[in-house]
């Protein structure tokens, strides 16, 4: 009872709003109660997130012995869907439906492709490390199915979640309710690599296939919470005049002043962020030695560096500094990381390496805040969304094709240095990796070049337009 009191909403509310984040987002139409459970939905999605790039591939890589770019491009398979985030967000504001429903039944959807993707993921997974009779073309083939369901199916679910959120509040709001669903997705990050380091520290394929589809429930649970009684039906909708086709509406996007050039940026600062996600892992454990424990906990150490991040932005902008500034301060902060990444080799020391990568967390989270906040403020003829959405894909197809990169870049260069076509000097497997981090801090260069014009052209005009954390105390 004094647990289930701790919790009660009653007691939080004699809380000073000062301390506690997004609380001027609850309002009568939205208890605090339907708030958090709304936001189950990105605390899904970080599950999924955590499981693919912070779990799976190292146990597929370094225990079950499959090759590091197979691994690399089955988690990037989602990649193929994610251009699509932009029309799907903009196709669920203009759906018509006779219950007068927009938001859920792409919600729906995409709850049951991740579930399904899951479900079957485990035994895939046991064909592709070559444990079957059948033919070898079974294992990938069943393996890039289920990850292709999980890639749809989360990027679905986070795209419509996120237009469903902004829906149910206010116009000055919606900045800020946008914001709480990324925390929320990053706590799920967070709790789920937590949970699946300690559950996978005494590894074998039976443990695995439990966890999976474990995770598998949890999610479809969430996701059904998330949505009960969320959307309010609006048959009149469907009585509106027929929206503008997307590709008018994508072209005008495209011919705003700045608005290709941000793009740019973010495309090349996901890349540089993003090209060791599958990579980190085994890179601690072959080239580091660590365990399987060890290796999940710094999907923890990633997740938390950029859940500083959200604090410190929120603090920056509150004080004026503008969001392509951050991003660039995140880019910054990039090439510090992946240079402690780098000497953590040649001293050998596993404790630099875990500080590198909450660093990467730290730039990066600043980087994806900075970008997120510019992308709130750009609208084409009313469509704030759509930015929204085009942030997304373009972050999502950036992120997809440097995971993919970076498994195969590890995999050629490492076999070139084990057989010395790179010189008695570059003779272990490291080198693969260090190639890779050296690519990401050019990159990071790049993507400066690219937020230099920005950071100088836009100015914040106003407080409204301050990031979503700025209720955090500071």
């Amino acid at each position: 009872m004094m647990l289930l009191d701790l919790f009660s909403p009653k007691r939080w509310s004699r809380v000073n709003s000062r301390w506690l984040p997004f609380a001027d987002l609850v309002s009568p139409d939205l208890p605090l109660v339907r708030l958090l459970r709304l936001s189950l939905f990105q605390v899904s999605v970080g599950v999924c997130m955590a499981l693919m790039v912070g779990t799976l591939n190292r146990v597929l890589i370094v225990e079950m012995g499959v090759a590091a770019w197979l691994v690399a491009s089955m988690v990037a398979l989602p990649v193929l869907v994610a251009p699509l985030r932009a029309m799907i967000g903009y196709r669920s504001d203009t759906h018509r439906s006779f219950l007068g429903l927009r938001r859920l039944p792409y919600l729906w959807t995409g709850s049951l492709l991740t579930f399904g993707g899951l479900a079957i993921m485990p035994f895939a997974l046991l064909l592709l490390s070559g444990d079957t009779h059948w033919p070898k073309a079974i294992g990938p083939a069943s393996a890039a199915l289920a990850f292709l369901l999980v890639g749809l199916g989360i990027q679905t679910v986070q795209t419509t979640g996120l237009a469903l959120a902004t829906d149910l509040v206010d116009k000055p709001s919606r900045p800020r309710m946008v914001a709480m669903m990324y925390a929320m997705l990053l706590v799920g990050m967070v709790g789920s690599g937590l949970l699946f380091s300690l559950l996978l520290q005494d590894f074998s394929p039976l443990r695995l296939i439990q966890v999976v589809q474990g995770a598998a429930s949890l999610v479809l649970a969430m996701n059904l919470l998330a949505m009960w009684k969320q959307e309010p039906r609006r048959p009149d909708l469907n009585r509106t005049a027929k929206a503008p086709h997307f590709r008018l509406v994508w072209r005008q996007f495209l011919a705003t002043p700045g608005h290709r050039r941000f793009l740019v940026a973010v495309f090349m600062g996901t890349a540089a962020f993003s090209m060791q996600d599958i990579i980190l892992e085994p890179y601690g454990a072959e080239v580091l030695g660590m365990s399987v424990s060890q290796t999940t906990f710094l999907t923890v150490l990633l997740a938390s560096g950029a859940l500083m991040a959200f604090w410190l932005s929120a603090v920056a902008l509150r004080k004026g500094y503008t969001a392509h500034l951050l991003a660039a301060v995140g880019a910054l902060v990039g090439t510090v990381a992946f240079s402690f990444v780098i000497f953590s080799e040649p001293v050998g020391s596993p404790l630099l390496f875990q500080v590198g990568t909450a660093l990467i967390g730290f730039g990066g989270g600043f980087f994806s805040i900075g970008t997120l906040s510019a992308a709130m403020s750009m609208e084409t003829g009313g469509h704030t969304g759509l930015a929204l959405g085009a942030w997304g894909a373009v972050q999502a197809t950036s992120l997809g094709l440097a995971i993919g990169l970076g498994g195969a870049i590890r995999d050629i260069v490492s076999a070139m240095a084990v057989h010395g076509e790179l010189g008695s000097v570059l003779t272990s497997t490291g080198a693969g990796y260090s190639a890779v981090y050296h690519l990401e801090l050019l990159l990071l260069f790049m993507t400066l070049v690219a937020l230099g014009p920005l950071v100088k052209v836009f100015k914040r005009s106003s407080a409204d337009e301050a990031f979503g954390l700025a209720e955090f105390p500071g």
